[in-house]
Parts: C-alpha cells; structure tokens; sequence
C-alpha cells in the first residue's frame, strides 16, 4: 500500500501548514506537487535537503513530484527570510548552476517510475519569452499591492527598504504555480514555513485566473538548539556537493549534532521508519553517539554513495579510530588535509629536515608553538615512557637519538601522536596556514 503523504510528514515533525482539502486531495487521486529551487549556487546544502526529502515522500507516496529550477526566478532573489536584498547573478553563472542543482536533484527522485516519474523544470522556459507589458496585462493585474504587502515576507523588510524587484518576487513565484496548475496539472506546492505566503499567492492567483484546484503544505524550518539556522558548520553552509563539502566534514557534521536533536534529524532527514528510529533511540537512549553515527552513516549514503561513506568513516579513524597505514595511504589528499584541518603542523622544505640532527630536534619543532617550547628533556622523559608514536608506531630510544629515517606517508607526511594530542609535518611542501588547535 502507498503510504498516506500527509501522515508521514506528521509523524516525521515535517508537517507546518497544510491548506484546507489538501490531505482528501492526496487521498483522493495520484496528484502532481513541486518544489522551487532557486540556483543562487552551483549546489544545494542540508538546508534545501529538508524540503527535497518532502518531494521524496511526495513520490514514495505515489504522487508525480516536479523539481523546478528556478532559472528565472534567481535571478530576481526571494525576500523571505533575508535582512538585505541579495546580489543578483549574472545569467552564465545563473546556466552553471542551474545544470549543478539539477543533477543533485535527479540523485533523489526517480525519474523512470512510469505514472509518478518525477519532472525537472526550470522556470526561465515559460519567464524567457515573456515581456514586461505582457506579464503585467496578464498576471499582475490579478493581485492587489494591499495582498502583497499583507505577507510577512515584504513586511519585514518595508521598514528596512525593499527594493520592486524582491517585491514582484511572489508574482513570479505565484505564477509558477498558475503555469504548473495549467500545463501539467500541477495541484500542489510545498517548501519551508518561510515560503507560506508566497506559496498562497500561487493558490490565489490560481483562483483569480480561473484555474483548477491547488493546495499548500509547508514544514518546520530546520533550527539548532539554539535557535540558529540549521545547516552551518564553522565554515560555512554544509553543501551536497562534494567540492564544497567533502564527504569526510559531511559525515563529521552528522556525527556533530546536538544529541537532543538526533531524534528529530533521523524523522526529517532520512528514510527510515517510524518502527526502526523508535527501536534505534530505544536501543541507544544511553549512548547518543552511536544514535548520531546511524544518522550520519543515513545521511552520507544517501547523499553520496556507500563507498564515499566507507572512505569518510576509514579517514574519520586516522587520527581516533583503528584505521591503517594502508587506509592514510589509501585516502585522497584533500580529504586528509581535513582531516588534519585542527592539528598544530609544522612544514620543513627537504633541506631543512635533512639538516636535522636526530628526531629529537624534529619532536621539538614539531610540538612547540611561540607560545609554549617542549623541551628535550620532556620528549626523552615520554619516549622512555612508550609516551610517542610515529605514524602510528612507538618510537624508540634508538630511533629518537638518530637522524629522522621514517616513511613518508604519501611522500609528504609524518604523523606524530604525543598521548592523545597529535601533529602533523609535512616535508618539502608548503601547506595551508597552521591552526594550532589541539
């Protein structure tokens, strides 16, 4: 049996808002319902991976999902939501990241599933040929500026200055839902709380046009525990794209959710059902770690690959697992340089580290900061105690006295472990700024 769509955003906490009719809608008869995503970058991030996973349902449930890109759109920006209006892209960009966005898309949705194979649209088809005076003849007249300025969108930003671009904004997504509505029966729109008003003004000026019938859902938007915008790592916006955010920092993000969150995580962002993410928190109620790695793992597959989740877990076990020597080998070097994004590092050309009298001069550079020196004697005292390893191994009193005469890993690395703190020196290349972050 398929499953009943609106149910399934309920018991998942990704049920906002609903229109009047829309769950006897759905019920009723197969129904086509769509996303818009504007291509503001080449990539989508976890914070748009909410509302994909709506479309997901959407099709699991037995109705026809449509992705729109919004080729036209972006290139106006959407005010909800935003404090200052956004730079606007120029049109080659806009074609780059449009084509990005919709490959990520074509990764969630199946779009070879007969009735209910999913669309990918892109709104600059139906905007691009439109002119000005047309588009004002045929659809502006349709809805009155006091409705406009009624939504909480343009509200919010008339006291800090809202330019007529950002403003026609809802118009235009408006009548994306009117043209949708029209050409492939398009009943319902969905998105974020924060697109209420704008979906509404599809489903009015719908009405207004004389079309049939269109309905509104909405979930939760995604916040911290703190109240702060769900998505963000210290970098900046986690992405799907594997350019940006490497599956390695992917999977690390997951794993580093607040444990009062990973309940509701596992509900919105994958598919597992209700019976096994019960038995999971009921099973690690007094372990959220292990509760966190099923969603990260979750995540990760869905997102990239089970082999791309396999790579991230073996290099998330380089510097606290029980990865190998193989493994660093076997890791490429850009993930490795973020694995070690927070070790204290030290860069040696290869004149410099053949000029090193023993490995004691080289633990000596490589743990000491302007701030704080290791002496000498302190290395001895912890090489005596088995207290330092080198790539993995314990170094010996022997070694230690002798000229440096390790294997460099990937010809570059040397990886050095003083109790639980590690090091990173690289030789004969200059590395990205050291963080001294331990």
């Amino acid at each position: 049996m398929k499953k009943n769509f609106i149910e399934e955003l309920r018991w998942r906490g990704m049920l906002h808002d609903a229109m009047p009719g829309t769950e006897e809608q759905l019920n009723k008869e197969m129904t086509v319902g769509y996303i818009g995503f504007d291509p503001t970058a080449d990539s989508i991030h976890i914070g748009n991976l909410a509302t994909l996973m709506m479309l997901k349902h959407l099709q699991m449930a037995g109705h026809k999902p449509v992705a729109l890109v919004g080729g036209a759109t972006g290139m106006v920006g959407d005010p909800s939501g935003k404090s200052a209006e956004r730079n606007l892209l120029d049109v080659a960009t806009l074609r780059k990241n449009e084509k990005a966005i919709g490959e990520q898309l074509a990764k969630f949705l199946d779009f070879d599933s007969g009735e209910n194979s999913a669309e990918l649209l892109n709104n600059y088809d139906w905007f691009g040929p439109m002119n000005f005076l047309e588009f004002l003849r045929d659809v502006g007249k349709h809805i009155t500026v006091n409705y406009m300025t009624a939504k909480d969108s343009v509200k919010k930003r008339l006291e800090t200055g809202l330019s007529f671009t950002e403003f026609s904004y809802q118009l235009l997504q408006g009548y994306d839902f009117a043209w949708l509505n029209k050409n492939k029966n398009c009943k319902l729109q969905m998105g974020g709380s924060d697109q209420w008003g704008n979906i509404t003004t599809g489903t009015e000026l719908i009405r207004r046009m004389g079309g049939g019938d269109a309905f509104a859902v909405t979930c939760p938007l995604i916040t911290k525990s703190d109240g702060s915008k769900f998505g963000k790592s210290e970098s900046g916006n986690v992405w799907l794209d594997p350019k940006r955010t490497s599956p390695y920092k992917f999977y690390q993000f997951w794993l580093n959710v607040d444990d009062a969150q990973t309940g509701r995580l596992l509900r919105v962002f994958t598919l597992l059902d209700q019976a096994t993410i019960e038995k999971h928190e009921a099973d690690y109620a007094n372990d959220p770690r292990m509760l966190k790695k099923i969603l990260a793992e979750e995540v990760t597959r869905m997102v990239h690959s089970q082999e791309e989740l396999d790579r991230a877990q073996k290099a998330s076990g380089l510097l606290f697992g029980k990865s190998t020597l193989e493994d660093f080998e076997g890791t490429d070097e850009a993930t490795l340089l973020d694995v070690f994004e927070g070790l204290q590092k030290k860069n040696f050309t290869q004149a410099e580290f053949n000029d090193l009298n023993n490995t004691i001069d080289l633990l000596e550079a490589a743990m000491s900061t302007e701030d704080k020196k290791v002496s000498k004697g302190e290395i001895r005292r912890l090489i005596k105690n088995n207290g330092i390893k080198i790539n993995q191994k314990t170094l010996t009193k022997d070694q230690s006295e002798a000229k440096p005469n390790f294997q460099l890993l990937k010809g570059k690395f040397l990886l050095i472990k003083k109790g639980k703190q590690y090091f990173l020196v690289t030789v004969g290349v200059v590395q990205r700024a050291t963080e001294v972050t331990v």
